[in-house]
């Protein structure tokens, strides 16, 4: 008999379409175990190496240290990013990935929202998560979707992007020069300012990548390498200082200190970074090209850099002057007194 009931209400299925291929396997109802058995008989006709693929029933922990072994070693951050997928799948208690929902995932998100959890941090594990999962079916490791394709990120205000004025930037290496002991800051933050470099490229420099007017960054965010042109003063300088000093050392804690007890008042979350913002935000407003501020970046996408252009001399001044209106007395000019 290929189809049998269970003493626990189950359907067993014991079929053997050709002679050497057996398949056992139990189901809730009879219709899904009749459904089985058919399917076994056709394939095994049509295709006599066909076999049915087991239930992955692997947990998410052990996806994501299959992950790790096939793919975490690409990536920069793979190491950290392991750490925090693991922290994740201790949190979700760990379900079999195959059967993970994604109204499971959101109720665990709404969960670390009320506790006090950030949004954009929340939409970084998502992000980490989903991606984890495409690599996995891109490789073949998992043949079911992506349970989180469904996910939608949170809506996030978007943040200002400060930048320094003038005085404040005599401010700044005025408590600079003050409080720090180091006199790598005050070298790596005007790096920063003049070339537009994240604070890690800056600090990054060795003398050898600084010659012929260009300062080059090799240790940057996108793996690109890029060589913007600098000051021949500022080259001299920077030379000088590694011949006196040394390489820079890691000094950025001082920098945010010193940032902290300058006085001047930044948007919560924006350190170092706010050197690289006045950097763009004066190239823009000085007319600078958008296209060229997005190579001096290294932005990958010209839509980070375009958070700028609000900042440009003509930046939708058409609204002023193709608008429907031009003359807004006709407005005023007749209402009676």
């Amino acid at each position: 008999m290929a189809i049998e009931q269970l003493s626990d209400g189950r359907w067993k299925v014991d079929v053997e379409p050709v002679k050497g291929k057996r398949f056992r396997k139990s189901f809730k109802t009879k219709a899904e175990a009749l459904r089985f058995e058919a399917t076994c008989r056709a394939k095994c006709i049509e295709t006599p190496d066909w076999s049915p693929k087991p239930k992955d029933g692997r947990k998410l922990s052990q996806v994501i240290a299959r992950w790790a072994v096939l793919h975490a070693h690409t990536l920069a951050d793979g190491a950290e990013r392991r750490v925090l997928l693991e922290a994740m799948a201790v949190e979700l208690k760990d379900p079999v990935a195959a059967r993970l929902k994604a109204v499971h995932y959101s109720e665990y998100r709404a969960a670390k929202l009320e506790a006090g959890s950030h949004p954009k941090t929340l939409n970084n594990r998502l992000g980490y998560m989903r991606a984890m999962f495409n690599v996995l079916r891109h490789l073949g490791d998992i043949s079911y979707p992506n349970p989180l394709e469904s996910v939608k990120p949170i809506k996030l205000q978007e943040r200002e992007l400060a930048y320094l004025s003038d005085p404040e930037i005599d401010q700044l290496f005025a408590a600079i020069h003050k409080r720090c002991k180091t006199p790598h800051v005050a070298m790596v933050a005007a790096i920063c300012l003049a070339t537009g470099a994240r604070w890690g490229e800056a600090q990054g420099l060795v003398p050898e990548r600084v010659k012929d007017g260009l300062v080059t960054f090799a240790n940057t965010k996108g793996k690109r390498v890029r060589s913007i042109p600098i000051d021949s003063e500022l080259e001299f300088r920077i030379q000088r200082h590694f011949k006196a000093h040394g390489l820079f050392s890691n000094c950025l804690n001082s920098f945010d200190k010193t940032l902290g007890a300058s006085g001047i008042v930044l948007p919560a979350g924006q350190s170092s970074h706010v050197l690289r913002h006045t950097f763009a935000s004066r190239f823009v407003m000085n007319g600078g090209n958008i296209l060229t501020l997005q190579k001096i970046l290294g932005h990958t996408s010209l839509a980070m850099t375009m958070r700028y252009a609000h900042l440009a001399p003509d930046h939708l001044q058409d609204a002023v002057r193709l608008g429907p209106v031009t003359d807004f007395r006709q407005f005023f000019d007749t209402w009676p007194t």
